[in-house]
């Protein structure tokens, strides 16, 4: 097909015009990587997110604007300024519905504003993670609907999972392989040579569904992981052995296994949504994930693990957790990170309230938490946060935290009454022994109190 060889070439001549839809933790990066190469549309429906790309800000801390390159980079909330864009890549958030259902709408509304203005010799990407069959049952159906225009004939359509690790400082975009797949050979040739202009490796797989696999298989790897250690850790508390050692020891081993942490609960964009997708996917073909959805169950439930670990140690210094003063401290899903999304921080702040504990949270990267009972600010002073406290609850491992806290529990040593701390993320030591001082800890995975 003509239009698809001209594709090609303008690829090569770097004349192309790259539109990404969605100015988020994916979408963001990868248009400023685009940017470096070629002309970029960044667009995003939120107003306030445009207006600060446009003053050269960065909302997103990995983000850097110096690496910006302004004169390529055009942020824009009008959808039709990617009317000329020769390949537009969707990067939408995939959530779930509160019946952990996927929802499906962000990429819904996507496909039919791109699809207002799609015309033939345009390539549409989607990157947003989603189950297999996405791309070709929703997607395409309602780009073909809105233009009037035929797949393959008239435009082209792939997938590439979006592989983005917020806070990595290793492994960016350009360094991290690429899968690509899409609905022919060539198209997906097409597409690796997109993607082969700013990133090393570029990995291709035979359909848009095997794409869209690759990145469920990915994530389900390491939620089923994840819920593992979890279970172990319980487990390993009842029996008095310290998980945490374990671990350490077990992953000598130079062959056959690879470590997996427990924590308070899984967080972020991926692990926490994608197994229930594969899972509702698996059962449209008749099958029941069991394993899949037992591992869901186990990260579920540590938030109210680490709750019911802060109920014990309160009772060990004769308190109850109503009306008890607890400091969460680390609202981040991971260490020195500002994204909050899906942190276990989350869920044990409104465990808490359910319980009627007096909150405060601290996180010295994060501004604040949404919860369903409410919105919660970090305090300004962790010290101040620290003194208050009779229960101080370790969910992020800031590397602030792990620095500094020799300084924390002589704080919390100098008070004049004990004080409870629970720590999920292995931010305390047995080692510590002798400087816990007046301090009741709890740790996840342990005999609890050492």
């Amino acid at each position: 097909m003509e239009w698809v060889v001209n594709l090609k070439q303008k690829i090569k001549n770097k004349s192309i015009i790259v539109g990404v839809v969605g100015m988020g933790y994916v979408g963001l990066p990868l248009a400023v990587t685009f940017c470096k190469k070629f002309k970029v549309i960044g667009y995003d429906t939120n107003g306030k997110n445009i207006e600060f790309l446009n003053k050269g800000k960065s909302y997103i801390k990995d983000v850097n604007v110096k690496e910006i390159n302004t004169t390529n980079f055009f942020p824009t909330n009008d959808f039709r300024d990617l009317k000329d864009c020769n390949f537009i890549i969707i990067t939408v958030p995939t959530p779930l519905k509160e019946d952990k259902t996927p929802d499906l709408s962000y990429v819904r509304d996507a496909a039919k504003t791109v699809g207002e203005l799609l015309k033939k010799g345009q390539f549409v990407i989607l990157e947003s993670t989603t189950y297999p069959g996405t791309t070709e049952e929703i997607l395409i159906p309602i780009l073909e609907e809105k233009s009037g225009l035929k797949v393959i004939k008239d435009f082209g359509v792939g997938y590439s999972p979006e592989r983005i690790d917020p806070g990595n400082r290793k492994y960016k975009i350009e360094n991290t392989p690429k899968v690509v797949g899409s609905l022919t050979p060539e198209f997906t040739e097409v597409i690796k040579m997109l993607y082969r202009s700013i990133i090393d490796e570029v990995i291709t797989v035979k359909d848009c569904k095997t794409a869209e696999a690759v990145k469920m298989v990915e994530n389900v790897f390491r939620n089923v992981n994840i819920a593992l250690a979890n279970e172990l850790a319980l487990i390993f508390e009842r029996m008095e052995i310290n998980i945490w050692e374990v671990i350490d020891a077990a992953k000598t081993k130079p062959y056959g296994f690879m470590p997996f942490y427990p924590g308070p609960g899984v967080g972020g964009h991926c692990i926490p949504l994608d197994p229930y997708y594969i899972s509702y996917r698996a059962k449209q073909f008749g099958i029941i994930p069991r394993f899949i959805e037992t591992a869901g169950e186990i990260n579920d439930f540590m938030p109210i693990h680490i709750v019911n670990l802060a109920e014990k140690g309160l009772k060990k210094i004769n308190k109850q957790i109503r009306n008890s003063k607890t400091a969460i401290l680390g609202l981040a899903y991971k260490p020195d990170i500002n994204d909050t999304r899906e942190s276990p921080a989350i869920r044990i702040t409104e465990e808490l309230i359910e319980r009627n504990a007096e909150i405060k949270v601290y996180d010295s990267h994060v501004k604040y938490i949404k919860t369903n009972s409410g919105d919660f600010y970090s305090e300004e002073n962790i010290e101040e946060i620290l003194k208050w406290a009779e229960c101080i609850i370790f969910v992020t491992a800031h590397t602030l935290f792990r620095e500094n806290l020799k300084k924390y529990l002589e704080i919390v040593n100098n008070k004049c009454e004990e004080t409870v701390i629970i720590d999920g993320v292995n931010i305390i030591d047995n080692s510590d022994n002798n400087i816990l001082g007046r301090v009741l800890c709890f740790k996840l995975g342990t005999s609890s109190l050492f």
